[in-house]
């Protein structure tokens, strides 16, 4: 590093804003509306600091949909910030900024939450991205055989109960207590008795290790804010060669979604979905286009499905 860059990043340190601002990004990606939220402060002042630190190298940011968001730069990886940051953890500020985010992430994640309970009642008589029937139909075929099955994260619970028919058992899993009382009641009606019901994040599954084999996430994936996360949650409860099978959309700009219907992507790409099963520890992953909804913006639905391996000690 030549002097006069070392000299500038030196000097975006001497400030107790942008120190508070880098401690901040080390915890997660944020956007401006999230660190002012955070910090009590004017949104002019944050961008201002947050972009004399991108200019250092100290924070990077992304595009998703309209907003920025800023993490942790090149510079920002290792000393000296790493070592200032770990001196001032236990100081006033930042412990304050500390409980502001973990508030912030809380309020966010009840957002969610809030979100699939308002909309559980009503869930079936919405049209959603992806939800084919053809695609439905065509992923079961490949999983016909009477087993042990996990769905991640229900939705509507129209998958659900179609698997209820013919799995020797399926433990239905979603974040919304409403979601799953909906479903219960129409599996009832249904008088399917083979159905476990768990509230749960599917980044974080209330679940034993290796005990189903077939995981299924539909139109999951795309809520989830680490979709390897949840795919490596999914291996973890699947037998030694148990089988994962997502049914998401494939890449679009239909930014609306975000907001609308809490998605955290807007689809994957082919390469996505197979570098994110073999991240997962899957093995031969494979992806098929099987559906294009009929109607705009023609959504088109991707099947992907692959063989979980047995976890390494490490992994555990």
């Amino acid at each position: 590093m030549h002097l006069s860059n070392a000299t500038r990043l030196l000097k975006a340190l001497g400030d107790d804003t942008r120190l508070r601002l880098l401690h901040l990004c080390s915890l997660g990606e944020l956007s401006v509306g999230d660190l002012v939220e955070i910090l009590n402060m004017g949104q002019s002042r944050v961008s201002t600091q947050l972009t004399l630190l991108k200019e250092v190298g100290l924070v990077t940011d992304r595009k998703v949909g309209r907003r920025n968001l800023y993490s942790l730069g090149p510079n920002g990886q290792g000393e000296p910030l790493t070592g200032i940051l770990a001196n001032q953890k236990s100081t006033i500020e930042f412990s304050d900024d500390l409980a502001g985010f973990e508030a912030l992430s809380l309020r966010k994640e009840q957002e969610s939450r809030s979100y699939f309970d308002r909309v559980a009642a009503t869930f079936g008589e919405q049209e959603l991205p992806g939800r084919t029937w053809e695609g439905l139909a065509r992923a079961l075929l490949q999983l016909a055989p009477k087993a042990r099955y996990v769905d991640l994260g229900i939705g509507d619970g129209l998958l659900t109960l179609m698997l209820a028919e013919i799995a020797e058992r399926i433990t239905a899993v979603d974040i919304s207590a409403e979601m799953l009382h909906q479903m219960k009641l129409r599996a009832t009606k249904k008088g399917l008795n083979n159905i476990d019901y768990v509230e749960g994040e599917i980044e974080d599954l209330p679940l034993e290790d290796g005990t189903f084999d077939v995981a299924v996430l539909s139109q999951a994936l795309h809520h989830a804010d680490d979709p390897v996360k949840a795919l490596s949650e999914a291996r973890r409860v699947l037998v030694p060669g148990g089988r994962v099978m997502v049914i998401d959309l494939l890449a679009h700009n239909e930014d609306w979604v975000r907001e609308r219907l809490q998605h955290r992507h807007l689809g994957f790409t082919e390469p996505d979905l197979e570098r994110l099963l073999i991240e997962a520890g899957f093995e031969n992953p494979q992806i098929t286009r099987v559906a294009r909804d009929p109607s705009p913006p023609h959504f088109m639905t991707l099947l992907a499905t692959g063989f979980s391996t047995a976890l390494t000690a490490t992994a555990k």
